[in-house]
């Protein structure tokens, strides 16, 4: 059984619903319960390599803008255990938040109008000297899942093999239709503003370690990415752990959205590892048509059309969806997964996603404060 553990960047709002600059204060609350690191910890904690084979515990983190904490799982075996675990760290971060007045919503913008508050920090002030309005103006949240790999070459080829499925994970989980106060008309307006990072999106196919450890060098040695850190690649090698990341996805309002995710990304690894163990090649589909596709599942959600991996071609997104999950089914019964992710596929096909569910409220109440107060109860499962 691959391991799996989800990384989630929350919003910290007011009561009023427009996000605040209080995540250092809130993080400092959570370092004194043994819960979270300070701004001043994490700085220092990023400068030192893990003990090998330590793969963390579960902690509330700061993020580039003080408008946001980040929170990590614990290494989980089931989906059972990943959602037990968002539910706790929602809840811890809700309550760091509280401390200062304040609460946490699973939102990947934010509907009203805000300033972003960057981080103190050096590694925070190099970003901004670097890259400018693409560092100070976004403020975003978004979701991280780590599979656990036997190597590099494990994790090469499952990389190889799955970027062509990423861009449907990023309409599942679209949750961010809001930029700055108007609808953006986007289902994940996130996944566009990503884009601007000079190392995000789709890649290549890679073929071996070497060749993928060769580009990340690259990459640093042009001076324009400052550590592995910012190597923001749609899925990547972890520079910590033994496991492939997979960053293509909106934080989702709902823990079920974020279980559900998890579950797919897992049963996508243990596809691409089978699937190269038999000797099958990794599709060949360039990298411009995988960046059309992210682009296409960033502006319709479910409730339009997707380009589907095995074509290139339009079709509808329940049938897209349903191509994914028919692609790792074998994965997922082996693993138990099987009958939650259909479930959790077939609610969000009924109901919609995160962003479906943002633009009802707003369509009901005309105030976009209103979704972000309705998005702090949804986190946190009421």
């Amino acid at each position: 059984m691959r391991t799996v553990g989800v990384e989630e960047e929350l919003l910290v709002v007011d009561p009023s619903g427009t996000p605040v600059p209080l995540a250092p204060e809130a993080l400092a609350t959570a370092a004194r319960h043994g819960e979270g690191e300070t701004v001043e910890e994490h700085a220092r904690a990023e400068q030192e390599a893990p003990p090998p084979g330590d793969l963390g515990g579960a902690r509330l983190v700061p993020e580039l803008k003080q408008q946001q904490i980040e929170l990590g799982t614990r290494v989980c075996r089931t989906l059972t255990e990943v959602a037990a675990e968002l539910r706790h760290w929602r809840s811890r971060a809700d309550a760091a938040a509280a401390s200062v007045g304040a609460r946490v919503a699973a939102l990947a913008t934010s509907p009203v109008l805000v300033e972003p508050v960057p981080t103190q920090g050096d590694r925070y002030q190099r970003m901004l000297e670097t890259f400018g309005l693409t560092a100070l103006e976004p403020l975003t949240c978004g979701c991280h899942v780590h599979v656990s790999v036997a190597d590099d070459e494990e994790g090469v080829a499952v990389l190889d093999h799955i970027r062509v499925w990423l861009p449907v994970l990023t309409a599942l989980t679209a949750n961010s239709p809001f930029w700055q106060g108007t609808d953006s008309e986007y289902a994940s307006f996130r996944s566009q503003v990503w884009t601007r990072w000079p190392s995000a999106g789709p890649t290549g196919r890679f073929g071996s370690p070497a060749t993928y450890h060769r580009v990340v060098e690259d990459l640093l040695a042009s001076g324009t990415v400052l550590d592995d850190g910012m190597v923001y690649f749609d899925a990547r090698l972890s520079a910590t752990w033994p496991t492939v990341e997979v960053r293509v996805a909106d934080v989702a309002l709902l823990v079920e959205d974020a279980v559900l995710l998890a579950g797919l990304v897992r049963g996508l690894v243990e596809t691409a590892a089978r699937d190269w163990r038999a000797g099958r090649p990794a599709p060949d589909v360039r990298t411009e048509v995988l960046r059309v596709a992210a682009w296409r599942a960033g502006r319709s959600g479910v409730s339009g059309a997707l380009v589907h991996p095995r074509t290139g071609r339009p079709a509808p997104a329940a049938e897209v969806v349903a191509a994914l999950v028919d692609h790792v089914r074998a994965a997922l019964a082996d693993s138990g997964d099987l009958a939650l992710v259909e479930r959790g596929v077939a609610d969000v096909l009924r109901r919609g996603t995160g962003a479906d569910l943002q633009r009802r409220v707003h369509a009901t109440s005309g105030d976009l404060a209103a979704v972000v107060r309705a998005a702090v109860a949804a986190t946190h499962g009421d």
